[in-house]
């Protein structure tokens, strides 16, 4: 995999140009020289982060014949106070609404991601104390 970073030239903007040709906006905040333009970097890691787990948790529960009509992923992040400032809690809420869901099978999907699929979860786990809920919601 690879990826491109380019400084915009003023300020802390940065694109980054991702190997399948996308483009991810990047700035600072206003006190570290950026003009809040954008999300910051590690605002983009706990995104990436929540988008990795909530695609494994659908993907495994669609496998599992599943009726899920949508699933919505709350992440809370705390960081180190002192450089660097990695993730050092990282808290996940599943709400996944669907007709008829199993709630074995949902636990189950959560699980699986988070202790063998997500590779950004693996990463950060790492650092990080990493913990996860759900509930379910009939539609």
């Amino acid at each position: 995999m690879e990826c491109t970073v380019r400084w915009h030239g003023e300020g802390m903007a940065f694109i980054a140009e991702t190997e399948s040709n996308h483009l991810v906006a990047m700035d600072g905040a206003p006190a570290g020289g950026g003009r809040n333009l954008a999300p910051r970097p590690m605002e983009l890691v706990l995104a990436g982060t929540g988008g990795c787990t909530a695609y494994d948790v659908v993907l495994i529960l669609k496998r599992s014949r599943q009726e899920v009509a949508a699933c919505e992923l709350k992440l809370s992040a705390e960081r180190a106070e002192t450089d660097p400032k990695v993730f050092t809690k990282i808290h996940m809420h599943f709400v996944v609404r669907g007709t008829n869901l199993n709630p074995s099978l949902v636990e189950n999907a959560v699980r699986l991601s988070r202790e063998k699929y997500c590779s950004a979860s693996k990463m950060l786990e790492k650092t990080a104390a990493i913990t996860a809920d759900f509930e379910i919601v009939a539609t």
